[in-house]
C-alpha cells in the first residue's frame, strides 16, 4: 500500500474544500497549513450572507469577461483570499504557510499570499494570470504544481 506524500495528502483536502464553491465557472479551494497543521480553507464564492453566483446567475458570464480578467467584476471571493480572511478574522497567524489552491493564484491572490507572508504555494491546475506567477517569483515564493520534484512539508 502507497501513502500519499504530505502535498498530495493536503491536496485532496484542498480538492473537497472545493466542492463548496458556489461559483458558476470553476470550483477552487485552498488550505493553508503550518507545521503540517490545516490553520484555514477557504473556497471561492460570495461573499457571507449574500446570494450565491450558483443561485442567481454569474455575473462575468452575463458580461462576457474572460477567465483571468477583470478580477474586481465578480460577485465572488476566491478560494486563496477565504482562506486568509478567516485567518485574519479568527487571529491566526498564516506567516510562514503553505497555501494550497486547486488553481494558480490570480494576481489579486498573489499580492495577498506574498503581504500575508506565506512562504510556499502548492497547486494543481495553472490559470491564466502570468502576472500573478510573476509576482510569486519575484518575491522569491517557493511555488510547486502538484506532481512536480520538490521538498515536501
Amino acid at each position: 500500500m502507497t501513502r500519499l506524500g504530505w502535498d498530495e495528502y493536503f491536496m485532496a483536502i484542498t480538492k473537497v474544500v472545493a466542492e463548496r464553491s458556489t461559483c458558476c465557472r470553476r470550483r477552487i479551494g485552498a488550505l493553508i497549513i503550518y507545521d503540517r497543521r490545516i490553520l484555514t480553507t477557504g473556497y471561492n464564492g460570495a461573499p457571507s450572507g449574500l446570494r450565491h453566483c450558483t443561485d442567481i446567475g454569474c455575473l462575468r458570464e452575463e458580461r462576457g469577461i474572460a477567465s483571468g480578467e477583470r478580477h474586481e467584476l465578480c460577485r465572488g471571493m476566491h478560494a486563496e483570499q477565504n482562506a486568509i480572511i478567516q485567518a485574519a478574522s479568527s487571529g491566526v497567524s498564516i506567516r510562514g504557510g503553505t497555501l494550497y489552491t486547486t488553481h494558480f493564484p490570480c494576481v489579486m491572490c498573489a499580492k495577498m499570499i506574498i503581504n500575508a507572508k506565506i512562504a510556499r504555494v502548492v497547486f494543481d491546475a495553472d490559470y491564466p494570470d502570468r502576472l500573478g506567477q510573476e509576482l510569486l517569483a519575484e518575491a522569491g515564493l517557493q511555488v510547486k504544481r502538484l506532481g512536480e520534484a520538490g521538498a515536501e512539508e
